[in-house]
């Protein structure tokens, strides 16, 4: 069963930086794609970074392109969004989400993944 717990979320000030992590409590972390996503209230939620099982290959968002990196340590079952320069439209929940290898989806569509976890608030002022 995965079970995904974020942290790391908090207050910032822009320029700054925050690392997020996302550890799953199940078995089979080290074969899921992992992505991050975040949400606005009202909005849609967007896609941010994901991560091939092995850690081989990486996406990101445009907006986030050069400035945030994603990563994972399996022997952990731990994903990570490091987060650099953070801008005031970063405010966010962010949520980590887990796509079992039979899912076809996109790695960037929402819908791709079958595990969330509950999000962490990411606040970063002017």
């Amino acid at each position: 069963q995965v079970q995904l717990v974020e942290s790391g979320g908090g207050l910032a000030q822009a320029g700054d930086s925050l690392r997020l992590s996302c550890v799953d409590g199940g078995r089979t972390f080290s074969t899921f794609t992992m992505g991050w996503f975040r949400q606005v209230p009202g909005k849609e939620r967007d896609f941010v970074a994901a991560i091939a099982w092995s850690g081989d290959r990486t996406i990101y968002g445009n907006s986030v392109k050069g400035r945030f990196t994603v990563s994972r340590d399996n022997s952990k079952n731990t994903l990570y969004l490091q987060m650099n320069s953070l801008k005031p439209e970063d405010t966010a929940v962010y949520f980590c989400a887990a796509r079992n290898p039979r899912n076809m989806g996109m790695w960037y569509d929402s819908s791709a993944y079958d595990y969330w976890g509950q999000g962490t608030q990411v606040t970063v002022s002017s």
